[in-house]
């Protein structure tokens, strides 16, 4: 039978008969012999024939391995490849402990014996993310939502499934529609009844195939009762956090007093960003991850590096800081059939055009 995982081809197999073929080639007493032995292996579990037909029949009843087509006949290659015989009995070894057990973490699903199958989550610093998601539910209707990328790759590295989010800046409910595809449950906070009731419309638009809670809620991230809301879920705290607020006001949501976005300056704008973030802070489980997504912005003729300043209101409030993300961006909806403006505008005023925004992955001490 073949699969997908992450949109690679898979093949489920019968584990204790892959097992039993791959502790034969490590009994041969000579590499030449080994080597045949594999590259046997290699032709009847990699390639479109009876005998592959046959170790995968026998895998449903309840024995059976799905395993990424090509990353086992990657491993099936070293092992052939090998010098001398005693690094082939070593990544024999390897393979066989791969197929045999799961090794994954606290945080998260990722086994990490078989780390070379989860070439879609990110490790780099640097996201070059050409286009956003529009699969779905996900519609760029509402300025300021962010990539549904970002919350899909954090809920992958900090999450494992049935486990918990809260996003307190829930916008148009980006974070809660992967949620769903994930099978996350998420609690969303968002400030405008329009927005929340537009977001609560799209999220019900998307199948809920893992039956989780994705609920979004109207209210002031700043002094909203997190505690009560949990309870009411019957949810404990959340093992990861995140936040996308206003960049300042860049984009102006609303004049209302306690959108960030209002904030009659950048000091203002802190303290508001700090109190969302005393707020949510005791919902975070203690050792899991908080994400700010935020980029910088001009004023007056100057860069403001607003990011780095809301990096440091998150500092001061018991969280260390694991990683600064860099996440480019091509375009943005304001600029979007300005470009050559945009780019007379900063040969004129010698600045450069914002190409990037910020994610800071803190960690709750």
């Amino acid at each position: 039978m073949e699969t997908a995982i992450s949109g690679y081809a898979s093949i489920e197999l019968n584990k204790d008969e892959l097992i039993r073929l791959l502790d034969e080639a490590d009994a041969r007493r000579s590499i030449a012999s080994l080597r045949k032995k594999i590259a046997a292996l290699k032709e009847s579990v990699c390639s479109d024939n009876d005998s592959r037909a046959q170790m995968s029949n026998a895998g449903f009843n309840g024995n059976s391995v799905s395993l990424r087509r090509d990353v086992l006949a990657s491993e099936l290659d070293q092992i052939i490849e090998a010098r001398t015989i005693e690094r082939a009995r070593y990544y024999i070894k390897r393979l066989r402990r791969a197929v045999e057990k799961i090794k994954t973490t606290e945080i998260n699903d990722i086994n990490l014996l078989r780390w070379k199958e989860y070439e879609e989550i990110i490790t780099d610093s640097l996201w070059v993310l050409p286009r956003r998601d529009t699969a779905g539910a996900h519609l760029s209707w509402y300025w300021g939502n962010f990539i549904p990328q970002i919350p899909r790759q954090l809920m992958l590295r900090y999450t494992k499934k049935n486990g918990w989010v809260l996003d307190t800046f829930a916008g148009s409910g980006t974070t809660l529609i992967e949620a769903r595809r994930l099978g996350r449950n998420c609690i969303g906070v968002e400030l405008s009844r329009r927005v929340a009731r537009k977001a609560v419309e799209l999220i019900e638009r998307e199948s809920n195939p893992h039956s989780v809670t994705t609920e979004v809620i109207t209210g002031d991230a700043r002094t909203i009762d997190l505690r009560r809301e949990f309870d009411r879920v019957g949810a404990r705290r959340a093992q990861l956090l995140i936040m996308h607020p206003p960049y300042h006001d860049i984009i102006g949501f609303s004049k209302n007093p306690k959108d960030l976005s209002a904030a009659a300056s950048a000091e203002e704008f802190l303290k508001m960003l700090g109190e969302a973030v005393d707020n949510a802070t005791p919902l975070l489980e203690r050792g899991r991850y908080f994400a700010l997504v935020i980029g910088d912005k001009y004023s007056k003729g100057e860069w403001v590096p607003l990011g780095f300043e809301c990096m440091n209101e998150v500092l001061k409030r018991g969280y260390s800081l694991k990683s600064i993300v860099v996440k480019n961006f091509d375009e943005t909806r304001a600029k979007r059939d300005q470009k050559q403006l945009w780019r007379y505008r900063a040969l004129a005023g010698g600045f450069y055009i914002f190409k990037h925004e910020y994610i800071f992955l803190f960690r709750k001490k």
